[in-house]
């Protein structure tokens, strides 16, 4: 078990689900945790089956298929629990506990162990029982409805904000604050990571600016969300998009000199700061920008404090001179996909290895303790 990264030692069993708890296992993994994945024997008729090598959420796990309803299968998840640091689940409150997994089970077999849970609405409260996806999530805590154009509907921002951001990267953080409790104290305990809590932590800002009166103004109005133009996106003369976001005083200042310098006529542009005048200096700048392709905004405005940069495709992002500079992407099995992140100066991370099944998930079982007879018989 070659791992690197400051978790080397740190073990994880996952119960596999969807949504937010996988990426968290995957992120935990890119560190340098041992992170088992217990999957069911079939597939979930959830819809979203894919070949292993492309859900890179298993990358760096082992993985092997347990029949939970069996004794058999339930002793072995059982062994598991009792040697892991730690446990993921994201489940509807309750499955677990029916399962025969559920915290007062597994503490009592490992008292030190973090027990991480993620859901969207949380273990308690009226709708913790309800299905939901990421969407609801992000619009029971306000960041829906702050999301989108001026006299638009809220646009759903992928499931970036709810699974991942408030549920996945809160239920890491929960799990490694946790995970040093028990270091230091030998005592487990449950970690609540409902992503209705992140999104409303990830919203603090927001609530702060909004009380000091400033985003105070409907969706698509304000400055972070749209409403200024000078933090805007804009479509070019190819039909490639680029983004500005020149923010302060300062950035605004060197934008309208880049644009100068470019040759633009920009000192009849509107004040930036004169609210009045934003649809008109709006309308002036989509004129500018698409009299010229993304390629010569580029050349123009990137790599200057004008706060400047091309939106980039998913598949395009890779080759970036930027991110092929500090190697952020990088090929696993012949598929292309981020690097680990964060970096660290004295324990890095490397390269993590693609999705397995069956054999190396024995290997780790072993070297955790497990006795031999209870892994004969998984698959």
């Amino acid at each position: 078990m070659n791992r690197a990264g400051p978790l080397q030692g740190v073990r994880v069993v996952e119960f596999v689900g969807i949504g937010p708890a996988p990426l968290c296992g995957m992120l935990l993994a890119d560190l340098g945790a041992e992170v088992l994945r217990v999957e069911r024997p079939t597939p979930s008729g959830l819809g979203i089956e894919r070949p292993a090598q492309f859900d890179l959420m298993r990358r760096g796990k082992r993985t092997l298929r347990l029949d939970l309803k069996a004794a058999a299968g339930l002793d072995l998840a059982r062994a598991l629990v009792r040697r892991a640091d730690a446990l993921i689940e994201g489940f509807r409150p309750g499955v677990m506990e029916r399962i025969g997994l559920g915290p007062e089970v597994c503490l009592q077999d490992n008292p030190a162990l973090v027990y991480g849970r993620v859901t969207g609405f949380g273990q308690h409260g009226p709708l913790s029982q309800t299905a939901g996806h990421d969407l609801n999530y992000i619009a029971l805590t306000g960041a829906l409805d702050a999301i989108g154009r001026q006299g638009q509907p809220p646009t759903p921002p992928l499931n970036l904000l709810g699974d991942y951001a408030g549920g996945s990267l809160f239920l890491a953080l929960g799990l490694l604050s946790a995970l040093l409790h028990a270091r230091s104290s030998g005592e487990g305990q449950v970690v609540d990571a409902a992503m209705i809590d992140g999104v409303g932590a990830l919203m603090a800002p927001f609530h702060g600016l909004q009380a000091a009166g400033l985003h105070a103004g409907p969706r698509g109005t304000n400055v972070l969300d749209s409403g200024a133009p000078y933090y805007d996106v804009y479509a070019c003369a190819d039909g490639e998009f680029i983004s500005i976001a020149a923010i302060e005083p300062k950035f605004r200042a060197e934008l309208r000199e880049r644009l100068r310098v470019a040759g633009a006529a920009v000192d009849d542009l509107p004040d930036f700061d004169d609210r009045g005048r934003w649809p008109e200096l709006r309308t002036r700048l989509v004129a500018l920008f698409a009299s010229q392709t993304s390629a010569y905004w580029c050349a123009q405005l990137e790599g200057s404090d004008a706060c400047f940069a091309p939106v980039l495709s998913v598949g395009a992002a890779a080759q970036h001179p930027h991110h092929i500079a500090r190697a952020s992407f990088m090929v696993v099995d012949g598929v292309t996909q981020p690097a680990p992140a964060p970096r660290f100066s004295a324990t890095p991370c490397g390269v993590p290895s693609g999705p397995t099944q069956g054999g190396d998930a024995k290997e780790w079982a072993l070297a955790w303790g497990v006795p031999a007879e209870l892994i004969a018989h998984m698959d």
